[in-house]
């Protein structure tokens, strides 16, 4: 790209000390129905030569990043975009690179990058910069070395937009366990255990099942409130009440790990603690909380505009309420009742 969103060249010397300038880039995931996403290598010769990253490049002056998105990808890709949402804005500080010989490569930079979830497009991608292009899964990748930037970026792709909470107190077990195998036979590939009626002991059995059953699609599993029972069983994460968000220091290691969030101090500790998501509630009125009061989706996204974080909507949510909630800029949805069939 003319004016990558982690172009280098322009930073100026590492031996400046003035505060340094940020550069503002648009990023765009452009991403197929089946999860996979568009890297490109970038040509030897340029800054960071070699490393792949997403398309994108710098917002120009009088430019919204939007704006940015679709002229980068029509300049660097050939296409035309036609559905996108805001997603996550993250901040990286670059350091500066030297060779063998000490000679200053590529100075540090501070760039604020807007990513953008592209969800449908007009033509086929071509490098029309001289770049590799190849479609990728962001679990899986073939290339590298991706651009330090974009690294993180690749977890939280992995998060699916459908976040299934489970509902065995009202469903039973045979129910919800016949209806859990058809949602992942259905493509689901996110599922928390929360089932605070339960033992521990009949918690970690219940959460074998479900584990059991995701292992064979798999779909990541998270365990609500205990980390040993998730480290214990093997799941893929934690996921945190409010509470216990605000208590913790220092973020759990070996899991992924996400928290309920209500308002904006909590989305501001998650975010320093540098959590994998955040679910933000309640969105609508809720069954389960009938006496909350719903933030609405203009509340809802002016929490978390410019977030860094991946965010579900959750509290009332239903199957249909995912483009609306993508629009709001959340990640995805989490449902503990819709995606069961249940109203």
């Amino acid at each position: 790209m003319s004016n990558s969103a982690l172009n280098l060249s322009s930073a100026g010397s590492a031996d400046n000390m003035s505060v340094p300038k940020v550069t503002e880039a648009a990023v765009g995931i452009v991403q197929r129905d089946n999860g996979m996403v568009l890297l490109g290598e970038r040509p030897v010769g340029k800054p960071w030569g070699g490393y792949w990253e997403f398309p994108g490049g710098k917002v120009e002056p009088n430019e919204t990043p939007a704006q940015a998105l679709s002229r980068e990808l029509y300049e660097e890709l050939g296409i035309t975009v036609t559905r996108f949402y805001s997603w996550l804005t993250r901040t990286y500080e670059y350091e500066a690179r030297y060779d063998q010989a000490g000679k200053l490569v590529t100075p540090a930079k501070t760039v604020k990058l807007h990513f953008f979830i592209v969800a449908e497009w007009q033509g086929d991608p071509v490098g029309l910069e001289d770049q590799q292009l190849s479609w990728q899964n962001p679990e899986k990748l073939t290339v590298g070395p991706m651009l330090p930037a974009n690294t993180p970026i690749l977890n939280a792709l992995s998060l699916a937009p459908m976040y299934a909470i489970t509902n065995l107190k009202e469903m039973g077990q045979v129910q919800f366990l016949e209806r859990l195998r058809i949602a992942l036979e259905n493509g689901l590939m996110m599922i928390q255990v929360r089932e605070p009626h339960l033992s521990r002991q009949d918690l970690i059995l219940f959460a074998e099942h479900v584990i059991a059953l995701a292992k064979p699609f798999e779909a990541k599993v998270f365990i609500n409130g205990d980390v040993e029972i998730a480290k214990q069983l093997n799941a893929s994460g934690v996921h945190l009440s409010a509470q216990r968000l605000m208590e913790l220091k220092v973020k759990p290691e070996g899991l992924m790990v996400g928290a309920s969030c209500h308002n904006a101090a909590e989305l501001t500790h998650a975010k320093s603690l540098a959590l994998d998501y955040v679910t933000l509630s309640p969105v609508k009125l809720t069954l389960s909380h009938p006496d909350a009061t719903p933030l609405g989706w203009d509340m809802f996204n002016q929490l978390i505009a410019g977030y860094s974080l991946p965010v579900f909507a959750l509290g009332g949510m239903l199957r249909e309420d995912l483009d609306t909630a993508r629009i709001y800029g959340a990640h995805g949805i989490a449902m503990q009742r819709d995606i069961w069939g249940v109203l």
